[in-house]
């Protein structure tokens, strides 16, 4: 099974630039500003990492966010997530990016653009690992629900920009609240992808679908809890972003055996794991895929069917579609 997850050729979809950097990346950045609370060594870091809950998880990441100042910095992030990603056999992947924390950090947009979009060409040159880009709204810290963040999407929009987003905390930032700044991005053309039901109900997963029309949801896992919103999202095939690790580390998920994963499915949910911030909950995308073998159950043709809904819920180009799905099938058939 390790051969078979490794050959698989996959996307990810829900990947947060900061939180994928490795322990020795942070420890890079962390050294270059030891004043920002971010350990410098690093059985310390791994302590730094071991989350009481979701409140201290943002806490954290904002500290690792804040070591991120330059467009360098920014560059060295990307380019380490596609090393790690063409490592794990992963191909595409929408990388979701919280301008306005590096803006506020004092990165120039014009910077920030050029880190971008040159070490996106950098990385499909050296790694063969295509990214994407999907510029999140980080909950209510920039206090003006989204419209900072859907206007540098939209003015700026460096290459390979394909959805906007909405991550942060969900208790105090309801999803219909984004709605004005959800609907400049999408008459712009960007896809919407917010987060919603991770530590909420099926209420704020309900908002992102019909308030900010989401194609896609990040977590979403509270959807078990409503018949009702199942039959939607089956039917109108919006794909759920499921990160396992994820809502185990951050107390979302209390047992990986209370993990809503396998009822999705079984209600014809699309689905598609994800790792959400892998450097910073020691996972990886091929241990996802395993996890779900050894603790759900699924075996070979099911895992290629998730790879499969990956796939199909990405915005990659149609060309770049038939050759993943066509890698998937000689995969499974040589298996």
């Amino acid at each position: 099974m390790l051969g078979f997850i490794a050959a698989l050729p996959k996307v990810e979809l829900h990947v947060h630039l900061v939180g994928s950097a490795s322990p020795d990346t942070v420890l890079t950045l962390a050294r270059r500003h030891p004043h920002r609370g971010v350990p410098t060594d690093e059985a310390e870091l791994r302590q730094f990492y071991e989350f009481t809950g979701f409140g201290h998880f943002i806490d954290v990441y904002a500290k690792v966010n804040a070591l991120v100042t330059t467009g360098d910095d920014v560059a060295a992030l990307v380019l380490g997530l596609a090393e790690e990603q063409a490592r794990r056999n992963v191909r595409y992947a929408e990388v979701t990016v919280s301008a306005t924390s590096h803006l506020r950090a004092g990165i120039a947009p014009e910077e920030l653009d050029e880190a971008l979009a040159g070490s996106r060409a950098e990385a499909l040159a050296e790694h063969d690992v295509e990214l994407a880009w999907v510029f999140d709204v980080p909950g209510l810290w920039d206090r003006d629900f989204g419209l900072t963040t859907a206007r540098y999407a939209i003015d700026h929009r460096p290459a390979g920009t394909v959805g906007f987003g909405l991550g942060g905390f969900e208790a105090d930032a309801p999803r219909r609240a984004f709605r004005e700044a959800f609907a400049l991005a999408r008459d712009a053309g960007l896809h919407c992808v917010p987060h919603a039901g991770e530590t909420t109900g099926p209420d704020q997963i309900w908002q992102a679908v019909d308030d900010l029309n989401a194609v896609r949801v990040g977590h979403g896992t509270s959807a078990v809890r409503d018949p009702e919103l199942l039959a939607h999202l089956r039917d109108h095939r919006i794909t759920l972003e499921v990160c396992p690790t994820s809502n185990l580390r951050t107390a979302a998920v209390a047992r990986i055996e209370d993990h809503p994963l396998p009822r999705l499915l079984e209600a014809g949910v699309p689905v598609t794991l994800a790792t959400d911030d892998p450097g910073m909950f020691h996972t990886d995308l091929n241990r996802e895929y395993l996890l779900c073998h050894e603790e759900f159950g699924l075996g070979r043709s099911e895992l290629a069917d998730l790879a499969r809904a990956g796939v199909r819920a990405s915005f990659a180009s149609d060309q770049r579609k038939a050759e993943l799905l066509a890698g998937i099938t000689a995969t499974e058939q040589a298996s």
